[in-house]
């Protein structure tokens, strides 16, 4: 029998490491695979720990060592946390459930009333994909594996491998951001965490399959939102003994900070055109960030535009005012609006263009807006003030309607 040389083989497993397709060598602070703790062991301090300090949140269940009672709600949560903070969500979460108790409800639902009741959670689209795969579950019922989880419409690795954890007790490691951040820290792991995905979930699964997979999905989570923060609180961490980012005074830099690219910024005029009671609104449309969403009409303006209003040369129908109100700016993930709204009150309506609908004012607040029209419309009712500098009453109409004819 040959014993291979220590060093040579330390050596080769190295050379596999560095050339797998992870963009990263090893370093001093990174520890192998190979020489990572039992995951058990480890991870065990985390589930008495969340039974202690576990938020009381609607969408969990008081047994976590069984099947959740209602996978839907698990389902419903996960949807709505993507991107999104849990105290926002709690009074989204419970509403909806009032009015959709279940898949069956959800399925047969109309896209205005679930646009509705989503309205000011933003990224629509989860609204519409959770509808979608409510319709799934309603008509072929529920998926039996992580495989079929992940065929719902809207449900990538993550979402899929939380809801089998949390609702159905499948060991399926589901990282979102706070559990890498946590497993970063705890493992000391140099670089992006998400490179270590797949290694990660495969050191996780021993895990969850002896503490519970329920349990330690949410209480890596948990832990993450509230102790092992990105300002973490040390002290009050059950995993502290055997952080490795802790002993080695490395928390403030793991996991790195993500450079997030500066958002474009945008001018525009948001106008509420109003004729004997009825609102000219853009009607929704099926594709796009805002899809589903009524629109206020809105200009883009790179300059601002300087016009005395006693210069109207009048408009094409008998305007009553205009007013305004100070602006705003709304912030979206790659992009801000620096928002100037407009009331221009006519004393006739017009034919509407293509892709736009005069709405009865006793209509206006059903219909479904995203933050930034659901701003103005609250403004509508208080009076702006008689702007005495900016775009005339004329040069917005016309405006509109040009943009409007170029849209169609």
């Amino acid at each position: 029998m040959v014993v291979p040389n220590r060093q040579s083989s330390i050596a080769n497993r190295k050379s596999k490491i560095e050339n797998t397709s992870t963009p990263f060598k090893l370093t001093r602070l990174q520890t192998h695979l190979m020489n990572w703790p039992d995951s058990p062991a480890l991870l065990a301090p985390l589930g008495p720990w969340f039974d202690l300090h576990r938020r009381d949140l609607p969408w969990r269940h008081g047994d976590l060592g069984r099947p959740h009672p209602n996978p839907y709600a698990v389902l419903v949560s996960e949807l709505m946390l993507q991107q999104t903070q849990a105290a926002t969500v709690i009074p989204y979460f419970e509403r909806w459930m009032a009015r959709f108790p279940d898949a069956a409800a959800l399925s047969v639902a109309s896209e205005d009333e679930v646009h509705k009741l989503w309205e000011g959670l933003g990224y629509y689209r989860r609204a519409r994909y959770l509808q979608a795969s409510a319709a799934h579950i309603a008509t072929l019922g529920w998926p039996t594996d992580v495989d079929g989880l992940m065929e719902l419409p809207g449900l990538g690795p993550y979402t899929a491998a939380a809801v089998a954890s949390i609702a159905f007790q499948w060991p399926e490691p589901a990282l979102d951001g706070n559990a890498f951040r946590v497993l970063a820290r705890v493992l000391g792991l140099d670089g992006d965490p998400k490179h270590y995905a797949k290694r990660l979930r495969s050191w996780l699964r021993p895990a969850l399959e002896k503490l519970g997979a329920s349990r330690l999905t949410q209480s890596l989570m948990e832990l993450g939102a509230m102790i092992c923060s990105p300002a973490p609180k040390c002290l009050n961490c059950p995993l502290a003994v055997h952080c490795e980012a802790r002993r080695s005074a490395a928390t403030d830099r793991i996991p790195p900070i993500v450079q997030r690219r500066k958002p474009k910024e945008s001018e525009l005029m948001l106008l509420a055109v109003e004729a004997h009671g009825f609102w000219l609104l853009r009607e929704p449309t099926q594709k796009g960030l805002l899809a589903g969403l009524w629109k206020w009409p809105a200009l883009e303006a790179a300059f601002v535009v300087e016009a005395d209003l006693a210069a109207d040369s009048g408009l094409p129908y008998a305007s009553h005012e205009l007013y305004s109100w100070s602006g705003w700016t709304q912030v979206y993930t790659h992009r801000r609006e620096l928002v100037s709204p407009f009331h221009l009150r006519l004393a006739q309506r017009f034919l509407a263009p293509k892709g736009f609908h005069w709405v009865p004012g006793a209509e206006l607040d059903q219909l479904a807006l995203g933050k930034r029209d659901q701003r103005l419309r609250e403004l509508l009712k208080g009076t702006g003030t008689v702007p005495l500098r900016g775009p005339s009453a004329s040069w917005l109409l016309d405006h509109l309607r040009r943009d409007a004819a170029l849209a169609g």
